[in-house]
């Protein structure tokens, strides 16, 4: 906030000088007014009373100049310190403005960057919905072929199973087929041992 405007130094000594002439005037005046007085005759008397009254009515002139010179000063003062106060305003509303602005600015980029973030995070959440679903996607395919090896491995397990038993039941069959193969021999042989005694 600006100062008040204090009045120049020529108006200021300019003022006391006036000052000083109606001061000195009334000094005048007194002065006169006691001087005839003591020398007692009445023509001086009233010739310095009517001296005393135009001295007082001319420091009573200049008082009162002064008084509206000092209105007019304080006039002028109040209206430079309006004028100051108003350039101030204007200068602050300005200042005010251009920082709004920079603000606005400032807000406008910081939304635009929000926007490219938000943009950014939506591309980048499809990007990762896409891979969730490749991977589920693969996870069933290798939990399918999982399974499919688990069946194969229950088949070639079902399969050896089977041919272990069919590995004992070809020896079986062999033990049975050697068995038989004896018993034949021996049938065969006692069924030869008659005919052999009669030839």
């Amino acid at each position: 906030m600006p100062s008040p405007v204090a009045p120049s130094a020529s108006r200021r000594r300019q003022r006391s000088t006036r000052l000083t002439v109606a001061v000195a005037a009334l000094v005048l005046a007194a002065v006169l007014v006691a001087a005839t007085a003591a020398a007692g005759s009445a023509l001086l008397v009233t010739l310095a009373a009517v001296a005393a009254v135009v001295l007082g009515a001319a420091a009573t002139k200049i008082t009162h100049s002064e008084l509206l010179q000092s209105r007019r000063d304080a006039a002028r003062d109040r209206a430079e310190q309006a004028q100051a106060y108003r350039e101030l305003t204007s200068q602050r509303a300005a200042e005010s403005a251009a920082f709004a602005d920079a603000m606005r600015r400032k807000v406008e980029e910081r939304e635009e960057q929000l926007r490219h973030l938000e943009a950014a995070l939506s591309e980048a959440q499809l990007k990762a919905a896409e891979t969730t679903r490749r991977l589920g996607a693969e996870a069933r395919r290798a939990e399918q072929a999982e399974r499919r090896a688990g069946e194969v491995e229950r088949t070639l397990d079902a399969s050896e199973e089977r041919a272990a038993d069919a590995i004992v039941r070809v020896a079986e069959l062999e033990a049975e087929i050697d068995v038989l193969r004896a018993e034949l021999e021996a049938w065969k042989a006692q069924a030869e041992a008659p005919l052999r005694k009669h030839a």
